[in-house]
């Protein structure tokens, strides 16, 4: 199957499990709403492709809604751009561009999944820029070679724990296997966090097929499948369970700065840096503006503000601030191609397996 074609069937496949909970928002007088659990704004209307003047920009964006709204501020201020913006998931940002593909509305597109941006090229949605100012900062592997998309940020995967629950710290990810672990731990849905779906696909790209073994005997230990990122974290939080596996760093750390008692551990059998991919969309109405927009999410300013996010600055010469950095985490050997081809049959065999 063509790459194309297998992106086509992912956009359906998502679109098939949102669109009814998708028009039920669109019905009312707000769009779906993302992560944090607010409602998320109005869709904006179609406009016909200018050259960047009239003063707007839209922008879908998987977030974090702290770094994003921060990130828009510090653009609008700049610039004098006005933004329109769209908050949610890897899974509801990519419905909403199937379910608008016939009358583009967005502009800049910012998914929490570097394989879901591979499929967005290769299926003919991105278009290039290889002027952004920056670009040769980033991390190598951060940029698509042929100026695509590019690598903004990025987080870890790792276990998040509550110290109030737990004495021994868990060192690896076989550790949840374990009878102590039984029924107090959670993971995010992959279907609904692209960060989830990168690391068990990248787990299984380095580890084998045999591996699955491994996500069995999690399930048969009562490990639950628990919504995405912020939903698998906040029973944690809580007291309610212990543990999250494959759970997004950047959250942990945000939450532990602001009192509550939870610490992040990367198992030494190595885990998926998740690049966090931004792009501008081939039928951008508004393309000047945001090329514009790229400039400034590779500046200075903008990747200071996704260090103050508790997330990894896409240029290598901006450090991560209280927080570990990309050398401090061991990772998997992973092929991203692979995960690009073989995410959609991974992510239906994980929710065939955890769904009750």
């Amino acid at each position: 199957m063509k790459k194309n074609e297998r992106f086509s069937l992912r956009m359906m496949s998502l679109l098939t499990v949102l669109m009814l909970a998708w028009l039920t928002a669109a019905c009312g007088s707000a769009a779906p709403s993302g992560q944090s659990g607010e409602a998320a704004p109005a869709a904006p209307q179609a406009a016909k492709t200018d050259s960047g003047d009239s003063g707007k920009l839209v922008i879908y964006t998987a977030g974090p809604k702290n770094l994003s709204e921060a990130i828009k501020q510090g653009f609008e201020a700049k610039t004098g751009i006005a933004i329109e913006q769209f908050e949610g998931t890897t899974g509801k940002v990519l419905a909403r561009l199937e379910a608008e593909k016939s009358n583009p509305v967005a502009d800049i597109v910012i998914l929490a999944s570097w394989p879901s941006a591979m499929g967005m090229k290769s299926a003919g949605w991105t278009q290039s820029y290889k002027e952004a100012d920056g670009a040769d900062k980033l991390y190598k592997e951060w940029m698509d070679p042929d100026y695509h998309f590019f690598g903004y940020s990025a987080s870890a995967l790792g276990i998040t724990y509550n110290t109030k629950l737990v004495q021994e710290p868990p060192k690896d990810w076989s550790d949840f296997t374990a009878p102590e672990w039984k029924g107090a731990v959670t993971i995010p849905d992959p279907s609904l966090s692209g960060s989830a779906l990168d690391f068990i696909a990248g787990y299984l790209n380095d580890k084998g097929e045999d591996s699955w073994s491994l996500f069995e005997q999690l399930q048969a230990n009562g490990v639950e499948m628990a919504g995405a990122n912020k939903e698998a974290l906040d029973p944690v939080i809580t007291g309610a369970k212990s543990s999250v596996l494959a759970g997004v760093d950047y959250m942990a750390y945000s939450a532990k700065a602001k009192g509550e008692p939870v610490e992040m551990v990367y198992p030494a059998s190595g885990t998926v840096i998740n690049v966090r991919p931004a792009m501008i969309l081939k039928d951008a109405p508004h393309a000047d503006n945001a090329k514009r927009f790229i400039d400034y999410l590779l500046s200075n300013e903008a990747q200071n503000l996704v260090a103050d996010a508790y997330l990894l600055p896409g240029r290598q010469d901006i450090p991560a601030k209280d927080r570990a950095g990309v050398a401090d985490i061991p990772v998997l050997n992973i092929d991203w191609d692979w995960m690009n081809a073989n995410s959609d049959a991974i992510s239906a065999r994980f929710l065939d397996l955890y769904k009750p």
